[in-house]
């Protein structure tokens, strides 16, 4: 079927209930709303603003049409794309055109009409993720980092991890051990980052290809936002002690989408066929 539910469709247990509806809603209206602001071009020759300069008008409908068209049109693919996840002419560059144009006026729209931000964030998150798995191709192990947030360690640990991850001691106190082996077993970059600075020179340092990413909402955000193009895997991150203290990171799921931008592995997440929108 022509219009089935994308394959790399995933469950939204996954990020706090965050759906792709939300999404799609808050990116319609915005597109909406920059179409009306093109419409400005379209009323410009009837106004005074336009007069005795002959060249004006054509110039202004011009503008105003083809801008309400394109934008028109790339809503909706984006849309298509999103919902079947079809790899459709011309789409190498959809997550650009979310992450620089629509996502921050999304936000702004969101805040406007009061929807909490971090519903926001985490429905940004998934249809990112289900952007990247469309557009996946595996890589060798020395090609993928796993990123961490340091609040994944234990706080009152004396260790410090972050330039050096391998002076853990493996106590089970935490779980950067079960996380060095994950790492051993595959063979794949990894890294503890304090924050978006440190993250940004260690994606630099390390040149990976792909990134899978635990955080925070917000820290996933713009973390996607500042590595893109490079294709970012966001995790969210749980938090019993509340946000950068003690958190945890889910480690089955970790492993599934290590797995599959390796190649080791066929559906999303292990759970792409369940994922619902």
């Amino acid at each position: 079927m022509f219009l089935r539910k994308s394959p790399y469709s995933l469950p939204p247990e996954q990020y706090g209930g965050g759906r792709k509806r939300i999404f799609i809603g808050l990116m319609l209206a915005s597109c909406i709303l920059l179409c009306l602001a093109l419409c400005f071009f379209l009323i410009l020759p009837w106004s005074d603003l336009g007069a005795g300069l002959r060249w004006l008008p054509l110039l202004s409908m011009a503008v105003g049409g083809l801008g309400i068209a394109v934008l028109a049109w790339l809503c909706l693919t984006l849309v298509f794309h999103i919902y079947t996840g079809l790899p459709l002419p011309g789409m190498h560059g959809v997550r650009h055109v979310i992450i620089r144009l629509f996502f921050p006026l999304m936000e702004l729209l969101a805040k406007a009409v009061g929807i909490d931000r971090n519903k926001v964030r985490r429905s940004f998150v998934k249809v990112n993720n289900e952007l990247v798995l469309a557009a996946r191709r595996p890589v060798v192990p020395s090609e993928l980092l796993l990123l961490l947030p340091h609040c994944v360690q234990n706080s009152v640990c004396p260790r410090r991890l972050t330039h050096k991850v391998d002076l853990c001691a493996r106590c089970g106190q935490c779980q950067v051990g079960s996380l060095l082996d994950l790492r051993d077993r595959y063979g794949i970059q990894f890294a503890i980052a304090t924050g978006g600075t440190i993250a940004r020179r260690i994606v630099v340092q390390t040149r990976p290809r792909c990134i899978v990413a635990v955080a925070c909402e917000r820290d996933l955000t713009s973390g996607i936002q500042d590595s893109y193009p490079l294709p970012v895997f966001g995790v969210l991150n749980q938090r019993p002690c509340g946000p950068c203290l003690d958190t945890l990171a889910p480690l089955t799921t970790l492993e599934e989408a290590i797995r599959l931008f390796l190649g080791l592995s066929e559906t999303a997440a292990g759970a792409s066929q369940r994922g619902r929108a």
